[in-house]
């Protein structure tokens, strides 16, 4: 497309997810891809199409090429093609069938294994082992998984992350014969998406951006305004009325306090030391 119509394309979608025209230099390189970054949506209903494995692995191979803190390189994938463990994955999590029905499913795993096992080797000392071992194989897997979503839009397949597997870790754990110090942070759906989906809205940049110092402002004129913004672009469906009841108003704030107002995933920290990873 050219440079003019990709600056329009970029513009309205990012009108569209928060909620202000932005500037966008028509000289600027590479500006279709700057589009599709504007314009990407999640993808849960796939066409019955079936993806490449070399095409999976070149994208898999970009994903790992991402930034990786110190070059520890402490992301890995489990390319899930067993279709007795995805059934039970899915068996798992009814309500998203699409972990059923994706041509691929994918789980990224954060891998604080190989760094101890190479001190041991080369006959160093460990004296890392606490949070920040955790955080940063958590971190490294987060970047590879957004890396691959980024490299799947640009081939034209649909993605959908998964981070609910995190509800069954140990499960997952044993299903996948994941050794200590791995733990699963997400699966991912991959597919030929079967329709367009909708851009979702963000949080307004007001919240989210900000300069020399954080400034929150008056946050809850400001979600209000987005809750809005949000319900009249796409409006969401009350979570859960016979445990809430109903309110005058729905929006993404009152969906996302209803969703954590109930507990969740409290035997996670207890998981993860059981996997080996020290949190002091």
């Amino acid at each position: 497309m050219a440079n003019a119509d990709a600056v329009k394309v970029t513009q309205d979608a990012l009108a569209l997810r928060f909620g202000e025209t932005m500037r966008v230099d028509v000289a600027l390189p590479n500006l279709d891809a700057i589009a599709r970054m504007a314009g990407r949506s999640v993808t849960r209903s796939f066409l019955d199409r079936p993806i490449d494995p070399d095409l999976l692995r070149l994208l898999c191979a970009l994903a790992l090429s991402a930034p990786t803190k110190s070059d520890l390189q402490q992301a890995d994938i489990i390319l899930i093609k067993d279709p007795e463990k995805r059934r039970v994955i899915a068996d798992l999590i009814p309500d998203q069938p699409f972990i059923r029905s994706a041509p691929r499913f994918l789980i990224f795993l954060a891998n604080g294994r190989r760094l101890p096992a190479i001190s041991k080797l080369r006959g160093k000392p460990f004296p890392n082992d606490h949070l920040d071992a955790f955080f940063n194989a958590s971190v490294d897997a987060a970047i590879a998984l957004a890396t691959f979503v980024r490299a799947a839009d640009e081939v034209g397949l649909g993605t959908c992350p998964i981070s609910v597997i995190r509800d069954h870790s140990a499960r997952i754990t044993a299903l996948l014969e994941l050794p200590p110090r791995i733990i699963p942070v997400a699966g991912m759906c991959v597919g030929w998406p079967a329709e367009k989906g909708h851009i979702s809205a963000r949080l307004p940049l007001a919240c989210t951006l900000h300069q020399d110092r954080y400034d929150e402002g008056d946050l809850a004129a400001r979600i209000d305004a987005y809750d809005r913004r949000r319900a009249a672009i796409h409006p969401h469906k009350p979570r859960d009325p016979a445990r809430w009841g109903a309110v005058e108003f729905y929006g993404w704030s009152e969906d996302k306090a209803r969703q954590y107002g109930v507990a969740q995933r409290a035997d996670f920290g207890a998981y993860v030391r059981k996997q080996g990873f020290r949190l002091d």
